[in-house]
């Protein structure tokens, strides 16, 4: 794949208007904190000093770029436009360790975000892969919801992760990965979806909020006219299980998880229909960053198994 090479042209515009990059910073921490006063005790100094550097980062540009009110301050239109060029530089001045020592090896540390459901089912065979083929990658897993994984992912916690899709958010990019098909767990004497909602009230266990599969069991018992009594957020799908085959309630998971559940639990499986079931799986990255053979050669492992997918295959074949 095309990797993203650093703007070197964008740092001579900055250094041609002499803008000092300390102005960008507290451009940033302004932006971050949501007004002066919050960022001047980020930066550990004071307000006017603040307001200063803005004053000028603004003269230097010739436009402004935050609207000041009661409240704090919001970014103008031309400040929108400067957050993504700032943390371009800022992940180009963070990257230079890695670039000056990225080689044609892929090495040093990639740490990958997921899902729990892509943990459990998908990844194994492919991180195994990746890692025989690259050993000189310190390759590292995290799991959590797409919302954590989201922001990890542009707080720079993460190179990239797997999150429930559609993701559209002007500073990542995305990389679609697979289909899977979501089905409702109910109590083992619960013949079918009828059933449930004919009993017009449920509870729901779920993963903690920010889970993309929790959303969607939301909207299918609202659509279908069934009201949510009680939700129960657990940490292990082991938790889940356990209540909803006690009869407690019900909860969605992907097909694909349905024989591992079986081996432990005795639980009711029901079809939705295909506009309710479908979520996608996609891998998220910063646009902005540069991409390191590390993470370069990830995506193409990545892509592959999109292709396998697509072609009937099993993602985990890839190797």
């Amino acid at each position: 794949m095309t990797r993203k090479q650093p703007n070197v042209q964008m740092l001579d515009i900055f250094r041609r208007d002499g803008v000092n990059s300390g102005d960008l910073q507290f451009f940033m921490a302004v932006f971050e904190a949501g007004g002066i006063g919050k960022a001047a005790e980020r930066l550990n100094t004071v307000q006017s000093n603040v307001t200063s550097r803005i004053q000028r980062l603004e003269a230097q540009l010739g436009v402004q770029l935050f609207k000041r009110h009661t409240r704090g301050v919001e970014l103008t239109s031309a400040g929108s436009k400067l957050v993504p060029v700032v943390e371009q530089i800022n992940n180009l001045l963070g990257s230079l360790p890695t670039i000056v020592r990225d080689d044609s090896t892929p090495q040093g540390k990639l740490t990958i975000g997921a899902m729990e459901t892509t943990t459990a089912i998908h990844l194994p065979s492919l991180l195994s892969g990746y890692a025989k083929a690259f050993p000189q990658v310190d390759l590292a897993l995290r799991t959590g919801t797409t919302m954590e994984l989201t922001r990890q992912v542009l707080e720079q916690e993460l190179d990239g992760a797997f999150v429930c899709g559609p993701i559209a958010h002007p500073r990542l990019r995305t990389e679609r990965v697979y289909d899977e098909e979501l089905v409702l767990l109910a109590d083992p004497d619960l013949d079918d979806l009828a059933q449930i909602v004919a009993l017009g009230e449920v509870s729901i266990f779920v993963l903690r909020l920010g889970c993309s599969y929790r959303r969607k069991l939301e909207e299918i018992l609202t659509n279908k006219g069934v009201s949510i009594a009680r939700i129960s957020e657990f940490g292990t799908f082991e938790a889940i299980f356990s209540c909803v085959a006690a009869g407690l309630g019900v909860t969605v998971v992907p097909r694909s998880m349905l024989s591992m559940i079986a081996a432990r639990w005795t639980l009711s499986t029901h079809t939705l229909p295909p506009s309710e079931a479908s979520v996608e799986t996609v891998f998220i990255r910063r646009a902005s960053a540069y991409v390191p053979n590390a993470l370069s050669k990830f995506i193409d492992h990545v892509q592959e198994a999109s292709q396998m997918l697509s072609n009937g295959r099993d993602f985990c074949q890839v190797a």
